[in-house]
């Protein structure tokens, strides 16, 4: 599917149930598309992978999910300007029904690589109408409900009720596709029935039956009818062919050279044709006189292009042709053949063996690639006066390049109508898409390349700040909210002194830079300790590493968490070897206030006795010590720390005060 059907899946579902959702949707997919590009095609199972997540994630049933899925759709082309294309299709909701396929075929010129599904209007009454779907694809019939009742909303003003009648291999929510039981391929075959104000469109077609332009007209001969319409077929009731135009013929034989150029007329339609589009139909008489108003795709079957075909060719009995029994297309295309016969015989070494293959037109080699199939779209009228079906068709070709692989050139299309103008304006068109493509896809990898970029400066400029504030003070103000100081009830604040390893006096720039390298090596070493949200780190000042256990989180066993810094960061740094080094540790735990400061370099500080405390337990502490106050230290001794008495110490601007050493964490 086109990267567009997904596109209006993520705005919408971000849009009704918000992006948390969205998130939570391509988690479970396993999605890793955070964009879609509109013209990249992506993997058709995603849809109903989709439907499935968003159905666990909202409690919404797959069905409503798959439903709002098509509902999406129809809202998100408008942006497009695609809603013109169906505001154009008539005047009723039955002629868009009817229009359906062919809105389809024209999106082939933007949208090359589209498998479209096959949509035909089977039944019409006063109160609604039958739509027959065919497609490949399961789990999508939901989905179309959606569309439709979408369409007929908005473009029509119709509410409409659209609910399966008949459904075959159709599994819902399935993205394998339907179980195969033979190698054929399976076909998704869906009636729906589509019950809404019908009445004015068959008032309408009632009324053309008396329309002056349904008088009785002289009958047209039907060779005439031919020459004009150089790619019609004629078909009896049993299906077989009873007439045809000059290109078909000729298209027919030059794709199958080795066959009888004969035995074209009378063939079963469907022995030399594929029926493309509807899919899966039945090519019978009753069938095709009930679907007039259906578009047909018949695909033609070649037998390939080879040496035995080309042997073929040359050894066919033309003599024995009865050339009154063919009509003048068909005895111009036997004169060709008779013609390229008895110039090309001698060329040819029947015992040569080759993976080439030559062109019957022209007599050239070719590669063993071949021609491509040709396609014929149109539709099946009745005519009374022959009492036949005539397949009034043109080839199916969007550009120069698929009309040189089919092997048509622009002579063999009608001269009237749109048939030429259409395939040079496919190939301008393409032309140009190509070119808009390769600079949306440029600009889309510039733009995920800069994302990517962006995304990284932001991931870097998240981890500075949170260096230095805080992550849920720093998300409150991104929030807008000023008030950014708390209190805190009870904190523990940790003082480590790094000493012994700079002399203020000296003037040796060596020793200054070997300071700081030293320096460097311990609070890296203090940084890993570090265990977030149970200890923060406040600051460093000089010499002296600040940490807080409590704040800016709330912890009750702030204390212990503390402690155990403490003790893990007296062996981190007695394990490093650093000659001379010293550190000494104090921790104090109380009320604090703590709150952002500055504008340039913005820090989070913490205020109280509490700090001060702490840090005269570090000013007073001994080399390769741990000293805690006393109300820390009764804490921690009650869930079993070993700590010590010191006695009483003299604190600077508290007088004496009992003092503890902490020894080692509980068993």
């Amino acid at each position: 599917m086109y990267g567009m059907l997904y596109e209006s899946v993520q705005h919408y579902v971000q849009e009704e149930y918000g992006k948390e959702v969205w998130s939570k949707v391509c988690a479970i997919v396993d999605c890793k598309h955070s964009s879609f590009k509109t013209h990249q095609i992506y993997p058709d199972k995603l849809m109903p992978d989709i439907a499935a997540a968003l159905s666990a994630c909202t409690g919404e049933t797959f069905d409503f999910c798959m439903n709002f899925f098509g509902k999406c759709f129809v809202r998100f082309f408008s942006n497009f300007g695609y809603d013109k294309m169906i505001r154009s299709t008539g005047r009723y909701f039955c002629d868009f029904l009817q229009s359906i396929d062919n809105i389809h075929l024209i999106m082939r010129f933007t949208y090359p690589k589209m498998k479209s599904p096959s949509m035909q209007l089977t039944n019409m009454d006063d109160e609604g109408a039958v739509i027959l779907y065919r497609s490949s694809r399961t789990g999508m019939s939901k989905y179309l409900i959606g569309q439709m009742t979408e369409v007929a909303r908005e473009f029509y003003g119709l509410q409409i009720k659209a609910y399966v009648i008949e459904s075959q291999n159709d599994i819902n929510g399935g993205t394998a596709g339907p179980i195969r039981l033979t190698d054929g391929p399976l076909t998704v075959i869906v009636k729906y029935r589509l019950d809404f104000d019908n009445r004015e469109y068959m008032a309408k077609r009632v009324n053309t039956v008396v329309h002056p332009s349904q008088l009785k007209m002289p009958a047209v001969d039907l060779k005439v009818f031919l020459e004009l319409f150089p790619f019609t077929i004629v078909l009896n009731h049993e299906m077989k062919i009873t007439h045809a135009g000059e290109k078909v013929v000729e298209t027919w034989i030059m794709h199958n050279p080795g066959a009888n150029p004969k035995a074209f007329l009378g063939a079963h339609v469907m022995d030399l044709f594929h029926c493309r589009r509807p899919k899966d139909t039945n090519i019978d008489w009753d069938t095709l006189i009930q679907m007039r108003t259906v578009l047909f795709e018949l695909e033609l079957i070649r037998t390939g292009h080879n040496r035995a075909a080309y042997d073929a060719v040359l050894n066919m009995d033309f003599e024995n042709y009865d050339d009154m029994l063919l009509n003048e297309a068909q005895s111009l295309v036997m004169q060709k053949a008779k013609e390229f016969s008895a110039e090309h015989t001698s060329d040819i070494d029947e015992g040569e063996e080759s993976d080439e293959i030559i062109d019957p037109a022209t007599g050239q080699r070719r590669s063993s690639q071949g021609l491509r199939s040709i396609l014929l779209k149109g539709q099946m009228f009745y005519i009374k006066d022959v009492d036949s079906l005539i397949f009034l068709c043109s080839p199916l070709i969007e550009n120069l390049d698929e009309l040189h692989g089919i092997g048509l050139y622009l002579n063999d299309l009608n001269p009237h109508g749109l048939s030429r103008e259409l395939v040079m304006a496919g190939w301008q068109h393409c032309s140009k898409l190509e070119i808009l493509f390769e600079k949306e896809e440029q600009r889309s990898d510039e733009l995920e390349k800069s994302l990517e970029l962006a995304d990284s400066w932001k991931r870097q400029g998240d981890e500075l700040l949170y260096s230095m504030i805080p992550r849920p003070i720093a998300e409150r103000m991104r929030l807008g909210q000023e008030h950014v100081c708390q209190s805190f009830e009870e904190v523990s604040v940790i003082f480590i002194e790094v000493m012994n390893i700079y002399d203020s006096g000296s003037n040796n720039i060596q020793e200054a830079m070997q300071a700081v390298n030293t320096l460097n090596k311990v609070f890296s070493a203090l940084d890993e300790e570090i265990i977030s949200p149970f200890v923060y780190k406040v600051e460093t000042v000089g010499m002296v590493y600040m940490a807080v256990s409590g704040a800016p989180d709330i912890n009750p066993r702030h204390a212990e968490h503390a402690c155990d810094m403490a003790l893990r960061v007296m062996k981190k740094i007695t394990s490093q070897n650093l000659s001379d080094v010293v550190i000494r540790v104090g921790i104090n735990s109380g009320p604090v206030v703590a709150g952002v400061v500055g504008l340039k370099v913005p820090r989070y500080c913490l205020f109280g006795d509490t700090v001060n405390t702490a840090s005269r337990m570090e000013s007073s502490a001994e080399p390769w010590r741990i000293q805690l106050s006393n109300y820390t230290a009764e804490k921690v001794r009650e869930v079993g720390y070993k700590v010590k008495s010191r006695g009483t110490v003299a604190v600077k601007g508290k007088g004496e005060m009992e003092t503890y050493w902490l020894l080692d964490g509980p068993e």
